[in-house]
């Protein structure tokens, strides 16, 4: 007979490693874990360097939110361990993070660090301390499909994190345990009452965890000088309409800030690192309908080649704010493309695409790719970067 976390071993004679992040949500994880009777170890990784996010709120990974980690744990009685993955880190998630904001991409850290160093480099080390699961305080859930496991959407859509976790691998989903997907925030806090937890009330992580202040141009301007470049501010039509401090300080479908003078709306529709160009135009030049991924990590249990040829309809989101729209896959000698339904506005490559079988609660997560062109013209493009909050 299986345990809570469909596991064949009774909860004493399973352990489970839990990512303890110093949050509310990865805390109540191993409160609820350790009172279902599992051997909880808690390990948390210090990520970056920790003089800013000491102090800062919304934070995650580093200094305070450390402290508080330990001492949740002190409060359940289970052990914690602290593991520096500074350099880890900045290899698998900082540093690509600036090369792909200088190739005009929109990078989204928070898939990168799930997929590297969250689900590669913790889950190994789980496993080297006999665990049987890695459990993770995500809003997300995970059952048994036949041999293995499927990542659906969770029970509080406001704060699905599926968007962020598509590139979980099969071998990683099944090691992999998400007991927060069936509760709501509210729920969670609630029970981090009842349990005593420091952290009952303590803010959701809302920036990027290695960037203070949400100001994502300060460290690109540190690790990158060069995305400082000065350059020209040109019209989709060819006018030249003034100049830029750098094409760091925009974002893909800006429209104040922008410095210039214009008789109609102009909004940001591309950046050009090449030549350090800023394109403005109206707003319908921000539309797209076609996509082209590239990375794709398919964990849908039908062939997606099937899927296409069938012309079935599956839904797709570009955004983590936004909420699953109807469309189409095609894959054709490797090469994966999406038509959007209804045109969406300043998606960018290196945005991920999530497909997902349905849209509500309990929608199957079918997988998803990182946006490689759109159908606007090819000129490097980017859009603000996007948050996961924990």
């Amino acid at each position: 007979m299986s345990n809570s976390l469909d596991l064949p071993k009774p909860p004493a004679d399973t352990r489970v490693v839990v990512a303890m992040s110093g949050g509310v949500d990865s805390s109540v994880v191993a409160a609820i874990l350790k009172e279902e009777g599992y051997d909880v170890v808690g390990i948390t990784l210090q990520l970056y360097d920790a003089g800013e996010g000491a102090r800062r709120a919304g934070s995650c990974c580093a200094g305070q939110d450390i402290h508080d980690a330990r001492r949740v744990a002190e409060t359940l009685g289970i052990h914690h361990y602290v593991l520096d993955y500074e350099d880890r880190f900045r290899k698998a998630v900082i540093d690509p993070f600036a090369a792909s904001y200088l190739a005009g991409e929109t990078p989204i850290p928070c898939v990168a660090c799930n997929q590297t160093v969250k689900f590669r480099d913790l889950l190994a080390t789980a496993q080297d301390l006999g665990a049987d699961a890695l459990a993770t305080g995500h809003y997300i859930e995970s059952r048994q499909n036949g041999a293995h496991r499927s990542l659906y959407r969770p029970a509080d859509l406001d704060r699905d994190q599926s968007y962020f976790l598509y590139g979980t691998t099969q071998e990683q989903l099944d090691f992999l345990r998400f007991p927060l997907g069936g509760l709501t925030k509210p729920q969670t806090r609630e029970l981090a009452e009842r349990h005593g937890l420091v952290v009952a009330a303590k803010p959701d992580s809302q920036d990027i965890c290695f960037v203070a202040k949400g100001r994502y141009s300060d460290v690109i301007r540190k690790l990158r000088p060069e995305a400082s470049e000065p350059g020209d501010i040109v019209h989709l039509d060819g006018r030249h309409l003034g100049r830029h401090a750098g094409i760091v300080h925009y974002t893909i479908g800006q429209r104040r800030g922008l410095g210039i003078a214009a008789a109609d709306p102009l909004y940001v529709v591309a950046l050009d690192p090449a030549t350090a160009q800023v394109v403005v135009g109206p707003r319908e030049a921000l539309a797209t309908r076609r996509l082209t991924l590239r990375d794709v990590n398919w964990l849908g249990r039908t062939d997606p080649a099937d899927m296409a040829a069938a012309d079935e309809e599956i839904y797709v989101r570009v955004r983590s704010t936004r909420p699953p729209a109807p469309a189409r896959i095609h894959v054709e000698n490797g090469v994966w493309t999406v038509e959007l339904a209804s045109g969406e506005d300043g998606v960018a490559p290196g945005q991920a695409c999530v497909f997902y079988r349905g849209e509500g609660v309990g929608a199957e997560v079918l997988g998803g790719g990182v946006i490689s062109e759109t159908d606007r013209p090819q000129r490097a493009q980017r859009a603000a970067p996007v948050l996961a909050a924990e």
